[in-house]
């Protein structure tokens, strides 16, 4: 385990580091990690929580790209389109991986179209919160 900062190195110099990366139509042959999560926090149309309905914690899936130009080795983490649970809040989610599924994710055994998707309805508890909350995007 390595401690990264979040944020890849922007396309353009003075430019935003990029934090969340779409999956769909996309490889990651490489350079693939995972995030440890308990719940997730959105925020875009209305601050939201979500966490797995049986209570496990899991994984987000990342990739992480070495240092370059400047710019300290970093890692940013993959969406997916939002599945049942989350979907009438927000049309994003962030790709989880469960637990049993972590090493299928590092190690290529499986295609990504098979991790990289919305998981079924009724995955998620998700719970919506007032809106003075202070960190919108993600909880780690």
């Amino acid at each position: 385990m390595v401690e990264l900062p979040w944020g890849l190195r922007p396309l353009e110099a003075g430019g935003r580091s990029f934090t969340l990366v779409r999956a769909e139509g996309r490889a990651f042959p490489s350079h693939r990690c995972l995030v440890p999560a308990s719940e997730v926090h959105g925020g875009r149309g209305g601050p939201y929580t979500y966490a797995l309905a049986d209570g496990d914690w899991f994984y987000l899936a990342g990739i992480w790209r070495p240092a370059a130009r400047g710019w300290p080795e970093a890692f940013a983490v993959l969406t997916v389109a939002a599945n049942p649970d989350i979907a009438p809040l927000h049309d994003r989610q962030i790709a989880v991986i469960r637990r049993d599924a972590r090493m299928v994710w590092l190690d290529l055994t499986q295609p990504e179209t098979e991790l990289l998707r919305p998981l079924p309805a009724g995955t998620f508890t998700v719970t919506t919160r007032g809106k003075d909350t202070a960190q919108m995007t993600l909880a780690i």
